[in-house]
């Protein structure tokens, strides 16, 4: 009999950014049902493991696939992954119609300066591989 389960969204992000390592961290600690899989695009097999995948794009925001293939990118990545573990309530301000257009907008200029960001708040730029072990 086989219990793995198939994830229901797949998270493509930066491994080498502190503040994305820190929401993973806790999206995988809140992950009890494995609803959600994890991939650090800066992995030195990626590209190997994913070929199909455009890397720059994963790069440049946040992306996942759902388990149909249909792949999500930006803040809708974020509302998913918190929604399937149960706190999607947090960041579902963020997709109303008149919040959205704003919140996505915000969420290209953080995604295009997320090293500095993340050095001003963990002082940390980059990370060679930050671990989502780590509490």
């Amino acid at each position: 009999m086989n219990t793995k389960t198939t994830p229901q969204l797949t998270i493509f992000y930066d491994g080498g950014c502190p503040l994305c390592a820190i929401e993973m961290r806790h999206l995988k600690r809140l992950n009890q049902d494995n609803k959600l899989a994890f991939v650090d695009i800066m992995t030195a097999d990626f590209n190997q493991r994913f070929p199909g995948l455009d890397w720059q794009a994963l790069n440049d925001r946040i992306h996942a696939m759902r388990a149909d293939g249909t792949m999500l990118i930006g803040l809708d990545v974020t509302y998913e992954a918190w929604r399937l573990v149960g706190k999607g309530w947090l960041y579902a301000p963020l997709r109303w119609p008149l919040i959205k257009p704003l919140a996505d907008r915000f969420y290209l200029w953080f995604a295009k300066h997320r090293y500095r960001i993340s050095y001003l708040l963990t002082g940390q730029k980059r990370c060679q591989q930050c671990e989502l072990k780590k509490p």
